[in-house]
């Protein structure tokens, strides 16, 4: 992958649990922080390495994404409200426009030449599938390893944009859970697995540019139970991982009939044992159907996941194959291991 243009604009926060090396690392790639539709002019505090930040959508719509801590008495900008295109702090009304500009200290309102020590840490924003993405390093999106979920404004595919998910797991634990594929019979046989079908067939998996490539045919089927009668007698499924570590995966199901659905896994590493998991999706059959039953299916599934996230010890992802062992079927999840440890990140880092 290209080299990413950084700026180390603050340190790591004290009550990280994060290895340093690990934090910096992870601080110059970019994450989802929230969904595009959630953001409002009544400003929300999000998480992101431990980071804490005030998200908030100016008057004219602009998105804004700053450190939650005014720098004049280090209060959440997060309690604080909009007021056209500038942002209020509710300690003393300090104004501070989309630049990260302090524009108005009211308590001395002649003053015109406020100093730079008055100034927000902006954060950039990227707007894509319906999420808004960030960077704590980065400045260059050009050069960031965004996933690629093409079918997105596809006028033939139905976007969809489920809730989120927070989940008390690791974001390593949780995108490795998603390429694999040995755990279907186990745990989502209540949702559209089968206990009596675990045979996991040999599928294969390359390196890429941005990460890695797995093609998995097999008859387990795609549809929820109560649907199972629409697969045709003999039919394989297809299933395509595209993993773009860190933490964003895309899934490709082929379907009958030349049905197609995508789903993008994209994980915000709130802390290193906590996830906000965002899933985008999209698809090119039943586009008129219940909407509420695709959010229910979703969260019946990742719900099983997370089960399992939530209990794995150790909490981190061992980035030293020999720490955990290993069956055939795992190869995604070691070549997702070991493209990790080839950054850098620690063999017992802890996300």
């Amino acid at each position: 992958m290209n080299a990413i243009p950084v700026l180390n604009l603050f340190s790591q926060p004290q009550c990280s649990g994060f290895e340093p090396k690990d934090w910096e690392i992870l601080a110059q790639h970019w994450y989802p922080v929230a969904r595009e539709q959630d953001v409002t002019t009544a400003p929300q505090q999000v998480q992101l390495l431990d980071v804490k930040m005030a998200l908030y959508q100016t008057t004219s719509g602009a998105i804004q994404l700053v450190r939650d801590i005014c720098p004049h008495r280090g209060v959440p900008l997060s309690k604080g409200w909009v007021q056209g295109e500038e942002i209020v702090c509710p300690y003393h009304g300090l104004h501070y426009n989309t630049a990260g500009q302090c524009t108005k200290i009211p308590a001395q309102p002649d003053l015109t030449n406020i100093s730079e020590r008055f100034s927000l840490t902006k954060f950039p924003v990227v707007l894509k599938y319906g999420l808004v993405w960030t960077s704590l390093f980065s400045r260059d999106a050009s050069h960031a390893n965004f996933p690629i979920l093409d079918t997105w404004d596809d006028p033939e595919h139905q976007p969809v944009l489920p809730p989120f998910v927070d989940i008390a797991g690791s974001s390593g634990r949780q995108l490795e859970g998603f390429i694999d594929v040995a755990h279907f019979a186990w745990v989502h046989q209540q949702s559209f697995a089968d206990a009596e079908n675990p045979v996991v067939p040999k599928y294969t998996t390359e390196r890429t540019d941005y990460g890695l490539h797995t093609e998995y045919v097999s008859n387990v089927s795609n549809y929820p139970h109560g649907l199972q009668h629409l697969a045709p007698e003999g039919f394989l499924w297809k299933r395509i991982f595209d993993v773009y570590p860190p933490f964003s995966a895309v899934l490709k199901v082929e379907f009958p009939r030349e049905g197609i659905l995508k789903i993008l896994n994209a994980c915000c590493p709130v802390s290193h044992n906590k996830t906000r998991l965002f899933v985008p999706l999209t698809r090119n059959f039943d586009t008129t159907g219940d909407l509420q039953a695709v959010y229910d299916f979703n969260a019946q599934i990742f719900a099983e996941d997370q089960d399992m996230v939530e209990s794995q010890k150790p909490e981190e992802l061992p980035l030293d194959i020999t720490m955990e062992a290993h069956f055939e079927a795992d190869r995604s999840s070691t070549t997702y291991r070991r493209i990790l440890a080839e950054w850098g990140l620690s063999k017992r880092y802890i996300v």
